[in-house]
């Protein structure tokens, strides 16, 4: 099964992905956590790519674009795949649809998760993150239990950058502005199925696996 998950930073996208990785037995595909992989390592793309995150800004559509190709060649794609964070822009969509076509496969979902522009910026805001391990926790929703000090691995907990209020605004006005009209663009594919990120993780799982269900049929 192939499936996209969209929604804009702080959607919730990464929790369920790890949810229908394990359900569905594929693989999930984050650009998020292949740039912060690179970014870590000194990398030249992850040099590249933390420039543009720094300042809440998309990479750039042909740089994404080569390494999402690269991961699908991949053999524990074979079988499908989750794509978590991409495509991102029109662009990229129809990168990916040149991509499948010419190995003649085709997409089955797309999920998007949808959560008010205030309600994103609040739970960015609040986020910290290990820098060891890289387990997310929240001050309000899901607090570590030690100030500072991961509950995992007794790593540093702290915001990122790109969590900072004034970056975040500015990655989701971003969000909004640029990868929107994919919502038209997989719509007028009879792909889309949108999903209420506001309510609670359990409810917004189901939703997505009884999607699932359907299209499986």
């Amino acid at each position: 099964m192939r499936i996209i998950l969209l929604g804009p930073p702080n959607a919730g996208k990464g929790t369920q992905a790890k949810k229908m990785v394990k359900d569905l037995g594929i693989p999930q595909i984050s650009t998020g956590d292949i740039f912060r992989k690179n970014i870590k390592e000194g990398t030249p793309l992850g040099v590249k790519a933390k420039n543009y995150l720094d300042e809440g800004l998309l990479v750039p559509d042909e740089l994404v674009v080569e390494i999402i190709k690269d991961r699908l060649n991949q053999e524990d794609c074979k079988d499908g795949f989750l794509l978590d964070g991409f495509p991102r822009t029109v662009v990229q969509a129809e990168a990916l649809d040149n991509y499948l076509d010419s190995h003649g496969l085709n997409l089955d979902l797309v999920l998007n998760i949808h959560v008010e522009k205030d309600v994103l910026i609040e739970r960015a805001v609040g986020r910290r993150v290990c820098k060891s391990c890289g387990a997310t926790y929240h001050i309000e929703f899901q607090p570590v239990k030690v100030a500072g000090v991961c509950d995992a691995c007794g790593g540093e907990v702290a915001q990122r950058d790109d969590d900072k209020r004034e970056t975040a605004e500015k990655r989701i006005k971003v969000y909004f502005d640029e990868t929107e009209p994919l919502i038209e663009y997989y719509e007028l594919k009879n792909l889309l199925m949108t999903i209420d990120g506001e309510k609670a993780i359990e409810i917004v799982t189901h939703s997505i696996m009884m999607a699932v269900k359907e299209i499986s049929k």
